[in-house]
């Protein structure tokens, strides 16, 4: 039940008040109920910038964009050509190579893709 009500969050606010909710029924959360948390934090705002999946690995990070997505393509091009790292992988997918040997490495490169994107 508290998986769905999660998935159902739609804005950062529900889901900060939901994690308020957490807290209150059963303390402080264990470091994967965070990873949770912060995994649905980054669907809310992956939205934004019309992300429609992301798979992030050791090795690499791949954000999925829906069809024409409110981002300016001009930014991601802009990255593509001044990062090495970066690159086009297909016409809907962003592909970073880069070491992210842990979960917050990643959720971290994850919010600066977004950073600059913004």
């Amino acid at each position: 039940m508290l998986y769905k009500r999660l998935a159902n969050c739609e804005t950062l606010e529900e889901l900060e008040a939901m994690q308020e909710e957490l807290v209150d029924r059963f303390g402080l959360p264990p470091e994967p109920a965070k990873c949770l948390l912060e995994t649905h934090r980054l669907r809310i705002v992956s939205k934004a910038f019309g992300v429609a999946r992301i798979d992030a690995g050791p090795e690499t990070l791949v954000l999925q964009f829906i069809p024409n997505p409110p981002v300016d393509s001009a930014k991601i091009i802009r990255l593509v050509q001044s990062r090495k790292n970066f690159k086009l992988s297909g016409p809907d997918r962003l592909r970073i190579d880069a070491s992210m040997p842990d979960v917050s490495t990643r959720i971290a490169q994850i919010r600066s893709v977004f950073k600059e994107l913004a």
